[in-house]
């Protein structure tokens, strides 16, 4: 019975399990040939121009609307030059990313 009304919230949107379904690949993808890389690196890890995107904490929404409308913080993507579904799909591969390893993990970091 919990799952039919479950089921029934996902039908009539009252339930989502997320506002967004991005594609990875697709997003890869697009983040490449966008030219995001070029300041955000290949990875979403960061650059010098850019911060790091990869695993973040924001919410694809806000992701999305920054992209859109930056405030001069980064060259504005109006929705002609990057659409919400590819901003999802790059959503998708920026959190698809391996998150960074614990320095304590790293043999090298850790030498006494």
């Amino acid at each position: 019975m919990k799952t039919l009304f479950t089921l029934s919230l996902l039908a009539t949107g009252l339930l989502a399990t997320s506002a967004f379904a991005g594609d990875a690949v697709k997003g890869k993808a697009t983040f490449v040939g966008k030219g995001c890389w070029q300041c955000h690196g290949y990875e979403g890890q960061g650059g010098s121009a850019g911060p790091r995107l990869a695993n973040t904490q924001l919410p694809e929404d806000a992701v999305i609307s920054f992209v859109h409308n930056t405030n001069g913080i980064m060259p504005p993507f109006s929705e002609k030059l990057i659409s919400d579904a590819e901003l999802s799909d790059i959503y998708a591969y920026l959190q698809s990313r391996p998150k960074p390893a614990d320095p304590k993990t790293i043999p090298l970091l850790n030498l006494k």
